[in-house]
């Protein structure tokens, strides 16, 4: 999975590249397709937006579903932990759906 950040009016904090990696990796293990992951980090100006200034959109492309999470809060990385919670919630409805439930058990299999 290709991970590309994008920072608009801002700078993002100096571990900000490695927690955006360590956590996108771990959606790995859902066995979703995802090709390539957008991180866009914005910063609004307004001072009215104290603690709603920091924005970050999450999107997925690639050969699998289209996902997109969004999330704005007072700081780069709580935006983005916001925002991964979202991501993750809807790989993992995804994966359920992919799921077998009509298993056979032992018990469920005849005898010959």
């Amino acid at each position: 999975m290709k991970i590309h950040i994008h920072a608009r009016n801002s700078e993002l904090a100096a571990d900000f590249k490695e927690i955006t990696q360590e956590k996108l990796n771990t959606m790995e293990r859902f066995g979703v397709v995802i090709d390539r992951v957008e991180v866009e980090v914005l910063h609004e100006s307004n001072p009215k937006l104290g603690k709603h200034s920091h924005r970050v959109i999450v999107t997925s492309h690639g050969s699998g579903p289209l996902l997109r999470a969004e999330a704005s809060e007072f700081n780069d990385l709580a935006a983005f932990d916001a925002a991964i919670k979202s991501f993750e919630t809807q790989i993992r409805k995804i994966h359920e759906k992919s799921k077998e439930h009509n298993r056979q058990t032992l018990r469920d299999k005849e005898v010959i």
